[in-house]
């Protein structure tokens, strides 16, 4: 293998990539869009949701209560009505997410003693968010039923026994319980993606479409030499982006990094030669530009977006699904980058993820290689 002519082809496929400028732009506008659109487009907090209140009693026991879901970050209290017919007016026209309705009785029963029930009115046409919703309803409520409890044994001159078991939650890695750091970790694999498998699959199908591929059959170049001519530069172009993307997270989000770049580097080198190596094997089967990027948009960018972890947890699909995710690279990228971002887990540990990177990388390349031939049929 000359590197002199493995180095022509190279530059070969770089004028390439100048002259196209839609493959110019995919290669330095998307890494920056993908990750602004999913870090400021995609937001999992369930903030601010829009609350509409029936007060029936009117007293300074339900203000209270009120009180406590306005002070709560998760709630906006918009408006307090004066019928039932008026908030299901504003659940079904979508002004608000959750309707309160406090009792007439509510103040007489909490003096009683007695139990009192607060009903809330869930908009569950998105049942996660309506899943939050009554989580959080039902939490504040409780800290206020505790606060009332023992205000009202005190009055009576009762000690309060406490609860025997109780709850001390502590979050860590992401501490904040921010989506965005969820999120944007695992936009890398679908820049990688873009990048590796959805470019390098026209690599070869554009020389056949337009009648080049014959010239370089003719050439002393060797098939190995013209697949790594080839790749070189979008193995540089996605290093490259690897780096724009983490440093656009950590400096722009703020997502936390606290692990090793060398072996985020390295994960990334990994999972970039088995989608290169893989798009360069749909260019060599296809031999049409529109039927690879089409069958390279199917394998790798989908997957990765659906299946990979990065947006669904892959513990929550069907069985069938988790034992498909196993096959896809990307599974095990998205778990690396979050890792290495969020845990800072060292490189040693992480070989559950590197070891099946790795055998990816060396069966596409292995397969791309076996592919390509320099010949006509």
């Amino acid at each position: 293998m000359s590197w002199t002519r493995m180095m022509v082809m190279a530059k070969k496929e770089v004028v390439q990539i100048l002259r196209d400028p839609r493959s110019l732009m995919i290669v330095i506008a998307m890494p920056a869009i993908l990750v602004l659109l999913f870090g400021y487009g995609v937001n999992l907090d369930q903030k601010g949701l829009p609350v509409y209140v029936y007060d029936q009693d009117g007293s300074q026991q339900s203000q209270d209560l009120l009180k406590r879901f306005q002070a709560s970050e998760y709630f906006r209290v918009v408006k307090a009505v004066n019928n039932q017919s008026e908030l299901t007016r504003a659940i079904d026209d979508g002004d608000a997410r959750m309707g309160l309705v406090i009792p007439w009785n509510f103040s007489e029963r909490l003096r009683e003693g007695g139990p009192v029930a607060v009903q809330a009115l869930v908009d569950a046409t998105d049942n996660n968010t309506a899943n939050v919703l009554i989580g959080y309803a039902q939490g504040v409520v409780q800290g206020y039923s505790a606060e009332v409890q023992v205000n009202w044994l005190r009055t009576r001159g009762l000690a309060m026994q406490s609860a025997p078991v109780s709850v001390q939650t502590r979050t860590w890695y992401n501490e904040d319980l921010e989506s965005s750091a969820f999120i944007i970790p695992g936009v890398l694999a679908l820049v990688m993606s873009v990048i590796g498998a959805f470019l390098t699959s026209l690599t070869i199908a554009r020389e056949w479409e337009r009648g080049t591929m014959e010239q370089l059959i003719s050439t002393p170049v060797s098939a190995m030499e013209i697949m790594l001519g080839k790749l070189a530069p979008y193995f540089v172009l996605g290093m490259a982006d690897t780096v724009i993307c983490a440093i656009i997270a950590i400096y722009w989000f703020h997502v936390p990094f606290r692990g090793s770049f060398l072996t985020l580097m390295a994960s990334s080198a990994l999972f970039l030669v088995a989608v290169l190596s893989l798009g360069f094997f749909i260019s060599v089967v296809a031999k049409s530009q529109f039927a690879a990027s089409q069958i390279a948009l199917l394998i790798t960018f989908l997957p990765a977006f659906l299946l990979s972890g990065f947006l669904f947890a892959i513990e929550q699909m069907p069985t069938v699904l988790q034992w498909l995710t196993r096959i896809l690279p990307a599974r095990y990228y998205v778990s690396v980058l979050k890792k290495i971002f969020l845990k800072g887990t060292p490189a040693a540990l992480l070989y559950a993820d590197l070891v099946p990177l790795a055998i990816f990388a060396i069966v596409f390349a292995l397969l791309a290689t076996r592919a390509f031939h320099k010949r006509l049929a």
